[in-house]
């Protein structure tokens, strides 16, 4: 009876309302309905088995959900990750009296890891910055870092202004000139149940040596 009452209000303050006042709510209940299927599409068609829309449209998917909307699963194919995947950089610097000098490796993804360890409410970018922008590069550059694709470029850009944003322009008492990029993946052992012999020796990847410049710095982002 409550309900009823309560929606017997709603509709005497709706029919109360002037006639401009009334298409305005119904445009803007109809526009929030349209806005709501259309994300729930979308976000169906991205995790649901390839089929023939999404095939059709998958550009259009990935515009509408990457980056905000990312999901890293798929309906009725769970994959998990059967590697653990660091990501470590070095940098050249150019020492006070000129010379130069080259830094050791660090491992931001160790780094991040330590960031989100005990943290109940970790950050996305600690969570996911450092290794979607390696699934970006990876799967946009081929084993000899040549880019097969048109956002090649860009990735590898990302990646620079990234390990610029960890190590800073200034480093080890000097200023940073080029940065350096590997991989260091290690198989998971297989459980004690199991029979399966899986070697786990670190396997890297290590990329080109980058010239830093202007634009990827921290601060590029404010010009």
């Amino acid at each position: 009876m409550a309900d009823s009452e309560t929606d017997d209000e709603t509709a005497g303050r709706l029919a109360a309302l002037s006639l401009p006042a009334q298409l305005v709510v119904a445009v803007a209940t109809a526009v929030a309905a349209v806005a709501a299927v259309i994300h729930l599409g979308m976000a169906f068609l991205n995790v649901s088995p390839p089929n023939t829309l999404s095939k059709q449209h998958g550009a259009a998917i990935d515009d509408y959900i990457y980056p905000e909307f990312e999901r890293n699963w798929k309906l009725f194919a769970p994959n998990p990750l059967q590697q653990n995947i660091a990501v470590q950089a070095r940098a050249e610097i150019r020492t006070a009296d000129g010379g130069t000098a080259t830094t050791g490796w660090r491992n931001l993804s160790a780094e991040d890891g330590a960031a989100i360890r005990h943290n109940p409410l970790p950050s996305h970018t600690q969570q996911n910055e450092l290794r979607r922008a390696w699934e970006f590069y990876v799967s946009s550059h081929d084993e000899q870092d040549r880019s097969i694709g048109a956002r090649g470029p860009l990735f590898e850009q990302y990646m620079r202004r990234i390990v610029m944003l960890r190590f800073g322009r200034e480093e080890g008492g000097g200023t940073v000139e080029r940065v350096q990029v590997r991989s260091a993946t290690t198989p998971l052992a297989a459980p004690p149940w199991s029979d399966e012999k899986i070697d786990t020796k670190v396997f890297y990847r290590v990329l080109p040596w980058w010239t830093v410049t202007g634009d990827d710095l921290p601060e590029a982002k404010n010009r």
